[in-house]
């Protein structure tokens, strides 16, 4: 049930949050949740961004990620269709995961988070004794 809570998600434009407005133009990436019994995998889409470029914080139930696109510059624009924009996308959690042992993975513009549960939100077995 905890990523059910975590694909709650808060949208992110720039009206709703003050901090995108600093941050000028953001894409919302691509995201995709799994859950098991032990944890919760959050996979993000962030083509451009490398781990210089790329926060991420866990504070008070919400998980923000921040991600700069860095594009190589080979000279004077004649042509451009592609426009670059930085990630940014909020999730609010459940309290009952173990952040500290929370891990990030960042792999060809492809974010992993690996997100434990804490041992009170892990489901447990009741074994009969008679």
């Amino acid at each position: 049930m905890a990523a059910q809570e975590m694909a709650k998600r808060q949208e992110t434009t720039p009206s709703q949050h003050e901090e995108t407005r600093t941050l000028g133009r953001v894409w919302t990436p691509a995201v995709d949740i799994f859950e098991s019994d032990d944890k919760i995998i959050l996979v993000a889409d962030m083509p451009g961004v490398d781990k210089n470029g790329l926060d991420i914080n866990l504070e008070k139930g919400v998980l923000t990620i921040n991600g700069e696109v860095s594009i190589e510059k080979r000279g004077k624009p004649v042509l451009r269709e592609f426009s670059a924009a930085n990630y940014y996308r909020q999730f609010k959690i459940s309290e009952q995961i173990d952040a500290e042992k929370t891990t990030a993975d960042l792999n060809n513009g492809v974010l992993t988070l690996d997100i434990p549960k804490a041992e009170s939100a892990k489901p447990k077995k009741i074994e009969i004794r008679h």
